[in-house]
């Protein structure tokens, strides 16, 4: 039997943290991704503020699933040392959120040009990633974000393999699989299946790449989340609405409608 937790983009109901904190409890929901507050990613703040909004967070009964940074969302022809600057932040960050998890991305390849050709730089920064990570007791999560090294199935599986470390994980994103033409389910999910420690609720359509409320596009997450249960997964299942024009964004209506949707599939199980 599986143990299923939701978890939320807040930044999506509003910028404002007491609205995000007034909606995610309005929805029963009691984690939250943490990515933006205010105009500015929560890692861009000093660790002071962290501290003081995370005793917001807690006191209002909301614990952080992940932290939801940008790491590897640079391209990967771009300089790399200061990005490696910001992912020691991001750890700090994390400390200070007390979570066990950093979502983060393998980097855009060039427009027209080979992912292949960029294998190797891609894992050299993970690896320098890995390394200033180890004995943090965080999980690094690899999101399949579109246009990165990691946005197909595939090439997600080569680099999870290819690195090879206990504290390397998937995100799952069904949405973002529709909008790279994955056959999510079996496919992408099978091959994948080993390393999922996360998913992100999202759903997409094939013919246009709109966002949709889990269960109603073609991402199979009642399928996915029908395997995690039968094979007894607990983790996270963190809802990205994506409801405005497929941007962030979207606030307290749809965001209940995307929290529905989860709880509509979840209901079916």
């Amino acid at each position: 039997m599986s143990k299923f937790l939701i978890s939320a983009f807040g930044d999506e109901i509003s910028p404002n943290i007491d609205e995000q904190i007034r909606v995610l409890k309005q929805n029963g929901i009691h984690y939250l991704e943490f990515r933006n507050m205010g105009e500015m990613c929560i890692i861009d703040y000093t660790l002071d503020e962290i501290k003081q909004t995370h005793q917001l967070l807690e006191d209002n009964g909301i614990r952080i699933s992940s932290l939801a940074s940008p790491i590897g969302k640079i391209s990967i022809t771009d300089d790399f040392q200061p990005h490696l600057e910001r992912f020691k932040k991001a750890v700090e960050t994390a400390w200070a959120l007390k979570t066990d998890y950093i979502r983060m991305f393998s980097f855009y390849i060039p427009a027209g040009e080979s992912a292949a050709a960029y294998r190797d730089e891609v894992l050299s920064r993970w690896r320098r990633f890995i390394e200033e990570a180890k004995g943090s007791g965080l999980t690094l999560l690899h999101e399949n974000e579109r246009v990165i090294y990691g946005d197909t199935a595939a090439r997600c599986l080569d680099l999870l393999d290819t690195l090879d470390c206990p504290y390397v994980k998937a995100v799952f994103d069904p949405a973002n699989f529709v909008q790279c033409g994955e056959i999510v389910y079996p496919d992408a999910f099978n091959m994948l299946k080993k390393y999922i420690a996360y998913i992100h609720i999202k759903d997409s359509l094939y013919a246009d790449h709109s966002v949709m409320p889990a269960g109603m596009g073609d991402g199979k997450i009642y399928e996915v989340l029908s395997e995690l249960d039968k094979a007894g997964f607990e983790g996270f299942l963190s809802i990205e609405p994506h409801l405005n024009a497929n941007e962030p964004g979207g606030g307290p209506a749809k965001f209940a409608v995307a929290a529905d949707a989860l709880k509509d599939v979840l209901s079916r199980l």
